[in-house]
């Protein structure tokens, strides 16, 4: 299975930055992991609902050209759907057994994803009600496929 992460902005915390290496590492036993960032926008204090979506629509079209056609999509979205860690492994084993070969889990900028991209979307997941800083989230993201490839192998997954 190859797993892409396809985000907006760049890490610039190292920390951050060591636990996605980390996180990278340990899921080079189980997939194929690959991570895209996209540039991320400006976005102006007190912007307005119209500028908001430029600029989600900007960075939605950098985000579009790295889908490809035969991947399925998974976004992270306040609204989505939240499943326990067993769920997800359940979900990412039934999508491989079901043939999916490519899964792409998107992460929005700072101000979410545009309307193209959540309707290209297969799937809506989200961690929580709250809301996390997007570059933390992948991080969060990592963790969780780590913690479901080991679900779905039968390893201890809460070390």
């Amino acid at each position: 299975m190859k797993i892409t992460v396809l985000t907006v902005g760049k890490i610039k915390e190292k920390y951050l930055k060591d636990a996605i290496a980390e996180y990278s590492k340990r899921l080079s036993k189980y997939c194929k992991l690959e991570i895209i960032e996209v540039a991320d926008e400006k976005t102006p204090d007190q912007a307005s609902e119209v500028v908001e979506e430029q600029i989600r629509d900007k960075e939605g079209e950098r985000l579009l050209k790295n889908i490809k056609d035969d991947a399925f999509v998974i976004t992270l979205e306040i609204r989505g759907k939240q499943l326990t860690s067993e769920e997800l492994a359940d979900k990412i084993d039934k999508l491989g057994v079901g043939g999916v070969s490519h899964i792409i889990f998107v992460i929005g900028g700072s101000i979410g994803l545009s309307k193209a991209v959540m309707a290209r979307s297969d799937y809506a997941l989200s961690f929580s009600k709250m809301t996390f800083p997007h570059q933390l989230m992948r991080v969060i993201l990592l963790e969780q496929i780590y913690r479901s490839y080991r679900i779905i192998q039968g390893e201890p997954y809460h070390k």
